[in-house]
């Protein structure tokens, strides 16, 4: 996507925040008449943000540059989070320019080193949402990255198109969205990156959930939150997640899975990692009803 993508988007954005909120949740005065869409009219955000009606129309059409006060006030009237200001403002060209980045990311070998010392499941996230790294016990929580080709190994790829990866997620309705709206937050950052717009194509075309999520037009950057799987080894778990920023390329980020200790989920945990370490190759781990029935097998044997 280029500059005009840039301003189709803004427009696009623009238009599903206003969709959003009533004239009501504004303080605005109903005036009776029947609207033909939900949501604020321009010259309703115009009156609030107190530029002309014809002004706010030309920026929503993408006709208009507005100034950084401008879209600092509409950010107000329109009840922005902090994540969808700062998409607003990459959208409108108002950040700082970007250098140019090598077309493949590279992870240093300290910061693999790293990974290999966390005592937790842990994967470096690059743009995107590409895996660039994991360690065993990730591979455990999740499924063998090392298995997968290039193109797969892919965050958002697998929440939408891994059937085991998705069926894994108790909350997977939680989780995809959060998917869609970072990568959102990726394509205002880097408008011509071709892989992130063949990433969104092909998800978008194989993925009805994906499609209505992208056209809502929602941004975040979250750095935590809750992820509840169902492990077809350790069974339900609970796990909270944060994010550590690479200092040396800001395009990186560590994920990092972690249980309260004392709790059922951080018992499972330790359960896996114990599996993993056995598991030279980490392979998939097997099915829990397996596991049953091989258990029932041994006390058979040994009540013989």
């Amino acid at each position: 996507m280029g500059t005009d993508a840039n301003r189709n988007e803004l427009s696009q954005f623009l238009k599903a925040r206003r969709a959003e909120l009533s004239p009501e949740t504004l303080g605005l005065p109903s005036d009776g008449r029947h609207r033909r869409v939900p949501g604020l009219r321009r010259e309703e955000v115009a009156q609030l943000a107190s530029i002309s009606v014809e002004y706010y129309t030309r920026v929503e059409q993408g006709r208009l540059k507005a100034s950084a006060p401008v879209l600092a006030t509409l950010a107000t009237v329109l009840r922005l989070n902090q994540d969808q200001r700062t998409y607003l403002l990459e959208l409108a060209g108002k950040d700082a320019p970007r250098p140019r980045r090598p077309h493949t990311q590279k992870v240093r070998p300290q910061t693999l080193r790293l990974l290999d010392l966390l005592g937790a499941p842990a994967i470096i996230l690059g743009r995107r949402m590409d895996i660039l790294a994991w360690n065993p016990l990730a591979a455990a929580l999740l499924t063998d990255f090392s298995r997968l080709p290039d193109k797969q190994r892919n965050y958002a790829r697998l929440v939408f198109s891994d059937s085991e990866i998705r069926e894994r997620y108790r909350n997977w309705e939680t989780i995809a969205p959060d998917c869609v709206a970072f990568l959102r937050m990726e394509a205002a950052r880097h408008p011509d990156d071709p892989q992130l717009s063949e990433l969104v194509g092909d998800l978008a075309i194989k993925d009805p959930h994906f499609r209505q999520w992208w056209a809502a037009h929602n941004v975040a950057a979250q750095t935590a939150g809750v992820k509840k799987l169902n492990h077809p080894l350790v069974g339900e778990i609970t796990l909270d997640w944060e994010t550590l920023a690479c200092a040396t390329d800001p395009d990186q980020q560590i994920v990092v899975w972690t249980a309260e200790p004392g709790t059922p989920s951080h018992e499972a945990l330790a359960f896996l990692a114990s599996w993993a370490t056995t598991q030279p190759s980490a392979p998939a781990p097997p099915d829990a009803g397996e596991l049953d029935r091989s258990a029932q097998s041994d006390q058979h044997r040994d009540r013989r």
